[in-house]
């Protein structure tokens, strides 16, 4: 017996009665591996082919496998910060990064929504809580900017909340390099049409439905409401002592790529090979002035 659709297809309804039109076109058009993103600038229409991602996946994650041994040796503390609109590949990404990792080493942290003391709590209180030891990384799958992005979208926090948080984040975030903890943030970012379409596929597929949650579904409509969160947060928290690495990440392969490069690059580990770890691809990877906020 077939699966139901998660939440009676609530995607699926929105997507054929309340999706912009040229969001409609682009995944009812679109091949399986085409790049959806309405930017015109954008260099690829493709992505990138399995067989040359997976020999440089294989190459950086070697190079994992030594900073790990770095990190593990030398006392380290790093902090990785994924932050994306739902479906933007946060969770793919770091699935790549911590493959063939010990999570004694590098472990990952996917918070469920505060708890009834917690929201009496400080507000950066429980996210201190996860911070890594010495000879220790930390993924944050969503950090502390929730309270920038999500909780202002759907009203989970007050605008006089909201603004304490931005008031505190730069004290936060350098007392963590202070402290000595490298601190590398992420920002996913996705087209329309392309959260669409792995929306979709989420919904239909059992194996994938997992992902899905009310907060994405009532989400899909408060596209604008979104962006303009995200423009207000990088005003708010880019700075030289906790810079936004903007990824656009539509093509999966080439922005698990990059994501690697990145984490590689921003650390002077024992034995790095700089001819495999490279440069991200300035195409994809940048900074905010990268994001484009797509659809409309």
């Amino acid at each position: 017996m077939p699966l139901s659709l998660p939440f009676d297809g609530a995607i699926s309804h929105y997507f054929e009665q309340e999706a912009p039109d040229s969001v409609r076109r682009a995944v009812e058009e679109g091949r399986k591996r085409d790049i959806l993103t309405d930017d015109a600038a954008f260099p690829y229409d493709r992505w990138m082919s399995k067989s040359d991602y997976e020999d440089v996946l294989d190459a950086l994650q070697i190079e994992m496998m030594k900073l790990q041994h770095w990190i593990a040796q030398s006392g380290a503390r790093l902090v990785v910060v994924f932050e994306g609109r739902d479906a933007a590949g946060k969770g793919g990404a770091i699935a790549r990064v911590t493959m063939h990792t010990s999570p004694r080493v590098i472990r990952t942290v996917a918070l469920p929504k505060p708890t009834e003391r917690e929201r009496g709590e400080w507000y950066f209180q429980r996210y201190v809580a996860h911070l890594p030891t010495a000879g220790e990384a930390v993924l944050f799958d969503r950090s502390w900017y929730n309270r920038a992005v999500v909780e202002k979208v759907f009203g989970f926090c007050t605008d006089a909340q909201r603004a304490a948080f931005f008031a505190q984040l730069p004290g936060f975030e350098e007392t963590l390099a202070e402290e000595g903890i490298h601190l590398i943030k992420f920002w996913l970012n996705i087209s329309r049409a392309e959260q669409m379409r792995r929306m979709l596929r989420r919904e239909e597929d059992p194996l994938r439905q997992w992902k899905l949650s009310r907060i994405d579904v009532e989400g899909l409509p408060r596209w604008q409401a979104y962006s303009d969160a995200i423009a207000e947060t990088f005003a708010a928290s880019h700075r030289p002592a906790a810079p936004w690495t903007v990824i656009r990440a539509d093509d999966k392969y080439r922005a698990r790529l990059a994501v690697l490069r990145r984490i590689l690059g921003a650390v002077d580990y024992t034995g790095r090979d700089d001819s495999v770890v490279g440069r991200p691809d300035p195409a994809i990877c940048g900074g905010p002035d990268l994001w484009h906020p797509g659809g409309s």
